[in-house]
């Protein structure tokens, strides 16, 4: 029992002082420890403490850096600005002597102006006393005639007047007189002689215009493509040209027919051109129209030009040249009217000249005796041709002889001078040549024309075309004004006005097209 008890307080002692020992042991461990953080901390403090320094000075050399940038940028703005302070300043130097020297110059300018006008006035003075005095000798001088002749100064005018009013009178009528006489001996065959002299002196050749031009193709091959699939080329060709194209069993050519030269010159250079590319189609087949149409505008201002210079004839209107040039694709009676007018001109410039009177201006008013035949517009038409030649001429500035020989070339209004009367009888010299004209080709013109201006006596009608010798009239509406049942009713209506107002052999059927299109460009 005691040895037990020995040995547990044994124990006990022993656990007693190893416990001891061991938080001896850990105290130091504890202690060193410390000491070795401790000397951590400093030795970062004093590593954050130098990499601390090295930034600030880092970051004072990069502002130091940019500071300098900064100023320089600054002295090149400044420096920029006083330069061009500089410039301004030296301009407004420049502007200031410049001025300076130019109120300088009008200063003498002004100086100068002064004295002559001084001296001007001072003549004027001498002048005014000049003439006075020369009135006041005047005036001394006929009185001393009056007192000396015993009459007053009306007196003696009157009686001066009325001797030679005597004399002058006694002599005009034995003039007249022995005029007349002469006149009355030679009068008809000195007429007869310049008519005559005249008309041998110009010979031209004479060929009645007609209504049908042939187009020559190179092989019957062509004709096809010219109709195209289900005749869509041939119809989009007469329906942009107005001009019947005829396509039969004759060899290598094809006939045009429209009683309106003009078409149907379009018609056979747009057939040539598109036979010549190659490309027949509807579409190319209206572009090639719209071109030759603005091609054949531009001919016929230079044909003008070409007539007027070939007469001699200067300083005529752009707009009466143009009517000119017109001529060339009109025919009054078959005959060419251009030709007509050329042959008037010279026809009336020889007779002028052998009557002793201008021929220049007579030239020029048989050039224009029938401009009034190729008219503008619709309304124009219902003018008889002298009259609106003659408001044209005079609108365009043609002197007065001129405007009333083209306006009295018919009767139709007074004939005030000498022009006039050889205008009408050159016009018929002209007309009267055998083969020159026919009646019946003009009027069947004429019918033609009044079928197209029924048509365009509606509202609604963008085109109209008489074609198959006035059996068919082909009229083109706009589609935005006009709907399908419209259309059908305004061919109804057109038939009815041609069968009431007109006279025609056989029948005429119209027919009104009515085409809706949709364009847009791909870009």
């Amino acid at each position: 029992m005691d040895s037990t008890m020995i040995i547990i307080a044994a124990i006990v002692v022993g656990l007693a002082i190893g416990f001891a020992i061991a938080k001896f042991l850990e105290k130091g461990k504890a202690s060193k420890t410390i000491i070795n953080a401790k000397k951590d901390a400093e030795r970062i403090l004093k590593d954050a403490n130098a990499e601390g320094e090295s930034v600030k000075k880092e970051k004072i050399l990069q502002a130091k850096e940019k500071f300098l940038e900064l100023k320089a940028e600054h002295e090149k703005v400044i420096n920029s600005k006083d330069k061009k302070i500089n410039d301004a300043e030296k301009r407004t130097r420049d502007k200031e002597s410049q001025v300076s020297s130019e109120l300088a110059k009008n200063k003498n300018m002004n100086s100068q102006l002064d004295g002559k006008m001084k001296d001007v006035e001072q003549k004027i003075e001498l002048f005014e006393k000049r003439h006075e005095e020369l009135d006041k000798m005047h005036k001394s001088q006929i009185q001393q005639l009056e007192v000396i002749s015993g009459l007053s100064a009306d007196e003696a005018k009157n009686q001066l007047v009325q001797s030679l009013k005597e004399t002058a009178k006694s002599d005009a009528m034995a003039y007249i007189q022995s005029t007349v006489e002469e006149s009355k001996l030679t009068a008809q065959q000195e007429a007869r002689k310049i008519i005559i002299n005249t008309i041998q002196r110009i010979g031209t050749e004479e060929a009645v215009e007609n209504c049908v031009s042939v187009f020559n193709i190179e092989s019957d091959d062509v004709k096809g493509r010219i109709i195209g699939r289900e005749g869509r080329n041939i119809r989009a060709l007469e329906a942009a040209t107005g001009v019947e194209i005829i396509v039969d069993d004759t060899p290598e050519a094809i006939i045009l027919s429209c009683f309106d030269s003009v078409r149907r010159e379009v018609a056979r250079l747009s057939l040539h051109k598109l036979v010549t590319d190659g490309r027949i189609h509807p579409a190319r087949i209206e572009e090639v129209v719209k071109k030759t149409e603005k091609q054949i505008e531009a001919e016929i201002v230079e044909i003008g030009k070409r007539t007027v210079i070939d007469l001699g004839i200067h300083g005529l209107h752009p707009e009466l040249i143009r009517a000119v040039g017109r001529m060339k694709y009109r025919s009054s009676y078959g005959q060419n009217l251009l030709q007509h007018s050329r042959e008037v001109a010279k026809l009336c410039g020889v007779m002028a000249a052998e009557l002793g009177l201008n021929p220049k201006i007579a030239k020029r008013a048989g050039l224009l005796h029938d401009i009034g035949k190729v008219p503008n517009t619709e309304n124009e038409v219902e003018t008889p041709h002298a009259i609106l030649g003659m408001q044209w001429a005079e609108k365009y500035g043609e002197k007065e002889e001129v405007c009333n020989a083209i306006g009295a070339h018919h009767d139709e209004i007074e004939m005030k001078t000498l022009i006039a009367p050889i205008v009408q009888v050159c016009d018929a010299i002209s007309g009267a040549r055998p083969g020159a004209r026919r009646q019946v080709l003009d009027s069947y013109i004429q019918r033609l024309k009044d079928l197209e201006e029924v048509a365009f006596g509606f509202s609604g009608v963008q085109k109209a075309y008489a074609i198959q010798a006035g059996r068919e009239l082909r009229v083109i509406v706009e589609s935005e004004k006009v709907n399908d049942d419209r259309a059908a009713q305004l061919s109804f209506e057109i038939s009815q006005k041609i069968q009431t107002d007109m006279t025609y052999p056989g029948q005429v059927k119209v027919t009104v097209i009515r085409e809706t299109r949709a364009v847009n460009v791909a870009k």
